[in-house]
């Protein structure tokens, strides 16, 4: 498939991030000239690298060349030097999005949205149309473990994407398939109140094609209401719904290797078997089976597929075993998704106890919602509570760690806004037979191997 003509040559400022790595490997699987810069080296650029973009450490105006555009993030300030230059030399300026938007042109997309369980279930879908020999084009706002990456140029004619919501770009796609997982008001930095963020998803649902399919959880009021407003077919699924074209919930269980849930759908019950932990996960895994049966894959194919799912990059990752202590990585970084994933952690678990090490991430988020992370830690055993990692705001006063810490009730409570100090705190806590889990969506990705490591040397 060809490239754009705006993508000939495209330079891609903070070509690191998540979203911007993934187009830029798509770009070049298609034969683009791909040039960009970031602040620090990432272990993405090897690949990068390898496959023939110019990367630079560093962001500076000579940096650019002379692309045909420069793709940027939301992240990306206008006092960038080389989006500053870009602008001053009439050089075009796309957002990530919309060089995603351009790179799905000709394909069937499927785009999954929702505020929580967007990467995995976009990695669900992908790791199952494979299964299936679909050869989809993806592109992933995380790493899948069969892969290692987040984006990848298919064959198959169909175009798989996670749809982000955090700035109302996901508003540039018009996917023939859409999932909304839910809806629950988050990133309110951006959207200034509830009833603005859900607004977006309003408008999301009406760039679905005509003859497209939104694909909705009934469990989520929010999410199932966005089908009513839908002027396209709807599909509901959920242990609440009952429609003739939904997929019932009929029961799900826990097992040691993760989950079985089983559903009813137009009259025929089926088994679909999740490699990872969580009920939460059991209703991704049938949000992915919907969409792939729209997009003309075979149900048992997707069902065995979606049994075979590895898993992404800080979903509930393990990191290492010290001793009879376990540790894992996840990316949760709201209170539904803290909660969701702490009563997986539990069940994983067994008999041994739950300790968190959790880093609040946004100074907006933490504020907005202390009161709600506080409820939803106190479902484990030992929770260390981190300060804030601020990302791309700048610290509010009055608001840290200790908002969360301060809250919790049922657990016990450790609040170590030092980050070196953490690493001996965390081994100091845990018993043989615990399983630890770093959380966040900062850098308290760092510390698991670190813990691993302190563990050993005591060992």
């Amino acid at each position: 498939m060809s490239v754009p003509p705006q993508l000939e040559r495209a330079h891609l400022i903070g070509i690191g991030g998540a979203g911007m790595s993934g187009i830029a490997r798509i770009l070049l699987a298609r034969g683009a000239k791909v040039s960009g810069s970031d602040a620090k080296d990432s272990r993405a650029f090897l690949s990068l690298r390898a496959q023939g973009a110019r990367i630079e450490i560093g962001q500076r105006a000579e940096n650019l060349g002379e692309p045909s555009a420069v793709v940027v993030s939301t992240a990306i300030k206008e006092t960038n030097p080389e989006l500053a230059a870009a602008r001053e030399r009439g050089i075009p300026v796309l957002h990530r999005a919309q060089a995603l938007a351009l790179l799905m042109e000709g394909h069937r997309v499927a785009c999954i949205a929702g505020t929580h369980g967007k990467t995995s279930t976009t990695s669900m879908l992908t790791v199952a149309l494979q299964h299936c020999r679909l050869d989809p084009s993806f592109a992933i706002g995380g790493d899948l473990n069969e892969s290692g990456a987040n984006a990848h140029h298919g064959e198959g004619g169909i175009f798989v994407a996670e749809a982000d919501e955090s700035d109302g770009s996901f508003l540039t796609y018009s996917p023939s398939v859409a999932v909304v997982t839910n809806v629950e008001p988050d990133h309110l930095d951006h959207h200034g109140t509830p009833e603005a963020y859900t607004a977006v998803f309003t408008e999301f649902v009406k760039r679905i094609q005509p003859d497209g399919l939104l694909i909705v959880c009934g469990d989520d009021a929010a999410a199932s209401a966005l089908g009513e407003q839908a002027g396209v077919r709807v599909q509901r699924y959920g242990r609440t719904v009952t429609g003739e074209d939904d997929a019932r919930v009929l029961d799900y269980r826990a097992t040691d290797t993760g989950g079985m849930v089983r559903i009813s759908l137009r009259g025929e019950e089926i088994l679909v078997p999740v490699a990872v932990p969580g009920e939460h996960m059991a209703l991704n895994a049938v949000a992915a089976l919907l969409a792939g049966i729209e997009l003309g894959a075979p149900v048992d194919g997707l069902a065995e597929g979606l049994g075979a799912f590895g898993g992404v990059r800080r979903r509930f990752e393990f990191k290492g075993r010290a001793g009879d202590v376990r540790v894992y990585d996840d990316y949760a970084h709201h209170p539904t998704e803290v909660a969701a994933q702490l009563r997986a952690v539990r069940h994983a678990a067994g008999s041994g106890r739950v300790v968190v090490v959790f880093q609040p991430h946004l100074y907006s988020r933490t504020k907005t919602f202390a009161a709600e992370f506080a409820q939803a830690l106190s479902l484990a055993d030992e929770v260390v509570v981190l300060d804030v990692y601020g990302a791309r705001e700048e610290p509010q006063p009055g608001v840290s760690g200790a908002l969360i810490a301060d809250r919790i009730t049922g657990a016990g409570v450790h609040y170590e806004p030092a980050f070196d100090r953490v690493v001996p705190l965390a081994a100091d806590l845990v018993k043989p037979g615990d399983l630890l889990v770093t959380m966040g969506a900062g850098d308290v990705t760092q510390l698991g191997p670190e813990i691993l490591a302190e563990l050993d040397r005591r060992a």
